[in-house]
């Protein structure tokens, strides 16, 4: 088995092509699991008791189902009951919803590492809830929180290939596609490969020196 080059570049344009859909679904993806598992970390901590253990059960069974399914779900059979959504969108939906309630747990470590005394504070200030978290404890736990957001931001980009069940035709799908048609899978396995590492380390270098910031900032 031998390389073949004329091949790869015969492929390039798809696989870039497919890249753009993978990094946006990544994004958007992240979006929607950073404003929704701040949700979920907030509705767990509510004084109503039928709110927290609602929003925990929602939580459990989201985290407890495989992705691939959740995806299934929302592509195929969320049509059934005349809710239609593109590949895309049904996607990026997934992979916010799924992610969300990892995040979710991110979120109530960095609240529960906020002092009482922060609280008793705030109180003793007059501030008001709404103030409270805005001004003192998201502000002192967001920070803590950056490598760990990033590690699942990594981890929702290598998720993306799960997108091509839905017909998403990502960068992994785009890969597939041509290899089907030429029954040459080392190129285009390879290649793709070759895009989710660098794309990764590059990830990850910029949340280290993003985390060195904030510990500066901080």
């Amino acid at each position: 088995m031998e390389w073949n080059w004329a091949f790869a570049f015969a492929i390039l344009p798809r696989l870039l092509e497919g890249a753009k859909i993978t990094i946006v679904a990544t994004f958007l993806g992240f979006l929607i699991a950073i404003v929704i598992g701040l949700a979920i970390a907030l509705g767990r901590r509510s004084q109503q008791a039928w709110i927290a253990r609602s929003v925990g059960l929602c939580a459990d069974f989201i985290r407890g189902t495989p992705l691939l399914v959740q995806l299934y779900v929302l592509f195929f059979v969320l049509p059934n009951i005349g809710i239609v959504l593109s590949p895309l969108t049904a996607g990026v939906i997934g992979l916010g919803l799924h992610n969300a309630t990892y995040i979710a747990e991110v979120y109530r470590a960095g609240i529960e590492s906020i002092s009482r005394g922060q609280w008793e504070a705030s109180k003793a200030c007059n501030l008001s809830i709404g103030q409270t978290w805005r001004h003192i404890i998201i502000p002192q736990a967001i920070p803590p929180m950056v490598p760990a957001l990033a590690n699942y931001l990594i981890a929702m980009f290598k998720e993306t290939p799960l997108l091509s069940a839905i017909t998403v035709y990502e960068i992994m799908g785009e890969a597939l596609g041509a290899a089907s048609r030429t029954y040459q899978y080392l190129e285009p396995v390879t290649m793709v490969g070759g895009f989710f590492l660098i794309i990764s380390l590059v990830c990850a270098y910029l949340a280290r020196v993003l985390e060195e910031r904030v510990r500066i900032y901080q």
